[in-house]
């Protein structure tokens, strides 16, 4: 994992390899440290995401929920086939689909590349 903070307003978060019940922690603390700073959106990139499992798929779960609250959108980027599946089989990619609370409506699709 790796973060981009090139962009204050939308930091980007690299997801690589395995993204389990023993790697997830680590995700999940630096998303609640950008959530603190309340940018206006946090972006999360899979592009090199090779495997994930429930646990991991709480993490972007929990990251959609506390940006809820707190005015943040969350955007995922380079989304494998794999992971749009469990997405969409879930249902997860219809709560990320969602506009924040107290915002306009977003056109753009919540996972994009």
């Amino acid at each position: 994992m790796s973060v981009d903070r090139s962009d204050p307003a939308a930091p980007l978060i690299h997801v690589g390899g395995d993204l389990a019940y023993t790697t997830a922690a680590p995700l999940r603390e630096e998303i609640d440290r950008l959530l603190a700073t309340a940018p206006p959106v946090i972006g999360l990139d899979f592009g090199d995401l090779r495997f994930i499992d429930s646990t991991g798929l709480a993490v972007i779960v929990h990251a959609w929920r506390e940006g809820q609250q707190a005015g943040v959108s969350v955007r995922l980027h380079h989304v494998p086939r794999f992971l749009t599946a469990i997405l969409d089989l879930t249902g997860v990619t219809g709560l990320l689909a969602r506009p924040v609370a107290g915002s306009r409506p977003d056109t753009r699709p919540a996972a994009n590349a």
